[in-house]
């Protein structure tokens, strides 16, 4: 086992990476037939042709543990050789314990010395996860393997026609730890925006308003969303974040190679796109074939860069998170 070390803030890189999504693809036909919409509808709306939702008895582990092995594949070291696992989900197994511990317990191999722990930030779940994973590596060396995993079937009204065509199952994954010079994470900014915290929610469930016959008859257990008033945030807001976010790495728009955004709707992701001055950029999207897979939609859209062969060695990399709360991170990388 490779003992612990210190490993400099500026060397702590992304060694690999690995996805999962469920066998099932569900079509625009069937999902949007109890919600009184089409194929053509969902298409024009979204740019989603598919999505994949998980098995009965699949759950958020399940699915972020496929990830994590292909990960720690990629990354060439074993379950033993991890030192933190942070999940960041908003559909764990279980209010308690944390989806991070089903993982741990899943890969067998993992030691218990491994600190494990779930992070919640919705869709921007994953960027806010590995900055974590980033500081913990940084001050106690080892592995991280950090994951962003989804399963929004289950909590998706079938008659809500502004959710459940756009949601899908999946998760993504990263092992960071000592990357070579020129190789790492440089840094992460976060943005939380509370006074739109109503936007996105699942009313039912918490302490505020826990589940009852009452809150089931009204519907409150599922899934709810205002998009076109996060559409509206999202593309008056976030081109000025990237802006400053850039200027104050002291990178130039013209110096980002690749942009893996939370593919919450491949409509909204091209007018995004059209606002950003990234001239030299390549948008990555998995939103056509795989839907919004939440805190997933990142991380799985990174691990298909990667695997593509498109990410080469001394690249920079812009991830963008954006989800409820309402949260927008944005990590810039150097491959």
């Amino acid at each position: 086992m490779r003992p612990p070390m210190t490993v400099p803030s500026a060397h702590v890189a992304i060694l690999g990476t690995g996805a999962y999504v469920p066998d099932r693809v569900v079509s625009n036909t069937e999902v949007g037939a109890p919600a009184g919409v089409d194929d053509a509808w969902i298409a024009r709306k979204t740019a989603i042709r598919e999505r994949r939702w998980a098995a009965p008895g699949q759950a958020t582990s399940d699915l972020a543990t496929g990830a994590a092995r292909r990960a720690l594949d990629a990354a060439g070291i074993t379950a033993d050789q991890l030192s933190t696992i942070v999940v960041a989900t908003s559909t764990p197994d279980h209010k308690q314990p944390a989806t991070a511990v089903f993982v741990h317990r899943n890969l067998g191999g993992a030691a218990p010395g491994v600190s494990a722990f779930d992070v919640n930030a919705v869709c921007a779940g994953f960027t806010f996860a590995l900055d974590v994973a980033h500081g913990i590596i940084a001050k106690s060396g080892g592995y991280g393997l950090v994951i962003g995993a989804d399963l929004y079937s289950q909590i998706l009204d079938p008659a809500d026609k502004k959710t459940v065509i756009l949601f899908g199952d999946g998760a993504g994954a990263a092992v960071i730890g000592a990357g070579e010079a020129g190789h790492h994470i440089r840094t992460t900014a976060f943005h939380m925006y509370s006074d739109l915290s109503d936007l996105v929610v699942v009313p039912a469930g918490g302490s505020r308003l826990p589940h009852d016959p009452q809150t089931h008859a009204a519907g409150l257990q599922y899934f709810s969303m205002e998009g076109r008033a996060i559409r509206d945030f999202i593309i008056n807001t976030v081109p000025g974040l990237v802006k400053q976010f850039l200027h104050d790495c002291e990178v130039l728009p013209t110096d980002i190679d690749h942009l893996i955004p939370h593919q919450a709707n491949g409509v909204m992701l091209d007018d995004l796109w059209a606002k950003l001055d990234l001239p030299s950029a390549t948008l990555h999207r998995t939103v056509g074939a795989f839907g919004n897979v939440g805190s997933a939609s990142v991380p799985l859209t990174l691990d298909q860069a990667a695997r593509s062969g498109e990410l080469r060695r001394g690249d920079r990399v812009l991830m963008l998170g954006m989800g409820g709360g309402f949260a927008v991170s944005l990590t810039l990388i150097d491959w």
